[in-house]
């Protein structure tokens, strides 16, 4: 009789190389929303978590810039990728905080296939910024509250949408401070 060993081995073996020992988990579908209240609370969200994470940015350290990449796709994503590898390549040193100051509606539709657009004005008068030469890279005419134009695509996030573009003034709220 032979022995059941090297069955039960190759048993084991398929089962850990699998990474499973069950039914994998469904895969969550992006949300579809029941309401444009819930779809731009969720816009809402998604663009706090994204200034949270932006907040938390090192720039000498490129562990850090994966939390913003996490909440963006598309040209949102392309361009925080290009910008923190140049940022960092340069050696510059940010400080401070950015402050959300309001989120509008813009447009939103209820349906899962459907991007949402939110008005964003943002208070980044707290950030400073300098190259490796202690050189100041905030331009002297930067308006201390940014008003900008934010899309967003539905996707598999915690929130069910991601940041695709962030555009700047036009067709943005006029900001205090603007």
């Amino acid at each position: 009789m032979k022995s059941p060993l090297p069955f039960l081995a190759v048993a084991l073996l398929a089962v850990m190389i699998s990474g499973c020992s069950g039914q994998p988990e469904p895969v969550t579908a992006t949300p579809a929303f029941v309401s444009e209240e819930e779809a731009f609370a969720a816009a809402e969200q998604t663009y706090r978590n994204y200034v949270d994470a932006l907040n938390k940015v090192d720039l000498s350290d490129p562990h850090t810039f994966r939390a913003v990449f996490d909440w963006t796709t598309g040209d949102a994503n392309a361009s925080a990728r290009e910008s923190f590898s140049q940022m960092y390549a340069d050696k510059w040193k940010m400080s401070g905080h950015s402050v959300v100051t309001l989120i509008e509606h813009s447009t939103t539709q209820a349906t899962p296939s459907t991007d949402i657009s939110i008005a964003v004005c943002l208070d980044v008068s707290a950030i400073t910024g300098v190259d490796k030469n202690g050189n100041s890279v905030v331009s002297p005419d930067r308006r201390p509250v940014q008003s900008m134009q934010v899309t967003l695509k539905p996707a598999a996030s915690p929130t069910g949408l991601l940041l695709s573009t962030i555009d700047g003034r036009e067709g943005a709220p006029l900001c205090a401070g603007s």
